[in-house]
């Protein structure tokens, strides 16, 4: 049975942990050739071995324009297109509104919001000439609801949200279509301070915080369970397959119902 993204190739931002990890995964069981952009190259080698021909790893570092270029133009030089865009890559930032630093405000910007403009604006070109494809970027729910995220963090999401519809709205003419996700109560490495510092957990202490972390989750969402990794990874599959073609300038949350109120005291 042919795969959904047959055919298609992806660059994925992020793509060693959590989110992006499942993402890669997903896209490769459904026909997809994909490029892992990430820190990480360590991990980024041992998945290349684990899933094969059809996954290439690229140093990346997201806050840097050069190397969001650069994961682009690898992408194209080993796959000889590029279909989907899923800029992923983020995590935590600090500072209160009233305690804020520059250095703050730089990190959380780069990496957040200037990660997503720097991919549309080098995945844009090349999409534009191929007269299809598809740019998904990850904001979040701290976007639209207060409480759900620090304060520069949500702040960038909002960024990140309306710089899809805009995008979109320039885009969409050349074929090319432009969406975000905003996952809800996801248990994946931000929570324990991002993917850096729970790789440097060892597996039991790490597998004990995942636990606590999906009990203290699912108690946010009217479903009653936390989200995992592979509910943003089939969302963001929707919007780089055929079946979502028709769909632009998009917000897709992904929540369990939680931005309308968190978890319910119906039975």
């Amino acid at each position: 049975m042919p795969g959904r993204l047959d055919g298609k190739v992806a660059l994925i931002t992020g793509g060693t942990s959590g989110i992006g990890e499942a993402t890669v995964e997903l896209f490769l069981a459904e026909g997809c050739k994909v490029a892992i952009a990430g820190r990480n190259g360590g991990k980024g080698a041992q998945m290349v071995e684990r899933l094969g021909a059809n996954a290439r790893f690229v140093q990346t570092d997201v806050s840097r324009e050069a190397d969001i270029k650069a994961a682009i133009e690898a992408t194209v030089d080993a796959f000889g297109r590029l279909d989907c865009l899923f800029s992923n890559a983020g995590g935590p930032s600090a500072g209160r509104a009233d305690t804020i630093t520059w250095d703050d405000y730089r990190h959380a910007m780069d990496l957040l919001l200037g990660s997503v403009l720097f991919g549309i604006r080098h995945a844009a070109p090349i999409m534009k000439a191929q007269g299809r494809g598809a740019i998904i970027n990850n904001s979040s729910v701290a976007a639209l609801r207060g409480h759900m995220g620090g304060y520069l963090y949500s702040v960038a999401k909002a960024g990140v949200k309306r710089a899809t519809e805009m995008a979109g709205l320039e885009l969409g003419a050349y074929g090319v279509t432009v969406n975000c996700i905003s996952p809800g109560a996801i248990a994946t490495p931000i929570f324990f301070g991002g993917s850096k510092a729970a790789a440097e957990l060892d597996a039991a202490h790490a597998d004990a915080k995942l636990r606590k972390l999906t009990d203290n989750l699912a108690k946010a969402t009217p479903l009653r369970r936390s989200g995992l990794p592979h509910d943003i990874a089939t969302a963001a599959l929707f919007l780089a397959s055929d079946e979502g073609a028709y769909i632009n300038c998009h917000d897709l949350v992904v929540d369990g119902g939680m931005t309308s109120g968190g978890r319910t005291n119906f039975e």
